[in-house]
């Protein structure tokens, strides 16, 4: 904002500069700080205002950025894969670290039943096949994530490669 007020005013200033003589004062402060001053006020006034109605009433597609992500599946309900194994490094150390609080381990097991939903996804199966072809060792069992998704993802990438053969 600093930025704008003093480029703005110091590139208005040499248009109005004539009516802020020098000579006179008001208050004891010179009328040409009175002008810079105003200026910078007015700019200040200007910009915000033009903010707070673009904010306010201009914000384009809005409602489209709105539905867009409703629509969105990995912003609603899906885990990326990443996502998923972070969720499952998570829920594990929640599961360990609260071991005594009932409330807890009933939302752990919750975020199980989400993880291994997610993990049965196509979007998951695509990931594993690429993990297993492209490092060097296929992708352990994930001990974090719930029982047999990785195993699982192979017989469903097996099955799938069956179909198409």
């Amino acid at each position: 904002m600093a930025f704008w007020v003093t480029t703005l005013t110091l590139l208005i200033w040499p248009y109005v500069s004539w009516r802020f003589e020098g000579d006179n004062t008001i208050l004891s402060v010179s009328t040409t700080y009175w002008g810079l001053a105003s200026i910078g006020a007015l700019v200040i006034t200007f910009v915000l205002f033009v903010g707070f109605v673009y904010d306010r009433f201009l914000g384009l597609w809005k409602e489209q950025r709105t539905v867009d992500t409703e629509r969105n599946p990995f912003a609603t309900y899906q885990l990326m894969p990443q996502t998923a194994m972070m969720m499952g490094h998570l829920n594990e150390l929640l599961r360990r670290h609260a071991s005594d609080d009932e409330a807890v381990q009933a939302s752990c097991n919750w975020v199980d039943e989400w993880l291994e939903w997610c993990c049965n996804q196509e979007i998951w199966d695509r990931s594993q096949r690429v993990w297993d072809s492209n490092f060097s060792g296929p992708v352990p069992p994930l001990s974090f994530l719930p029982n047999g998704v990785v195993e699982s993802s192979r017989e469903r990438i097996a099955a799938r490669k069956d179909e198409s053969d």
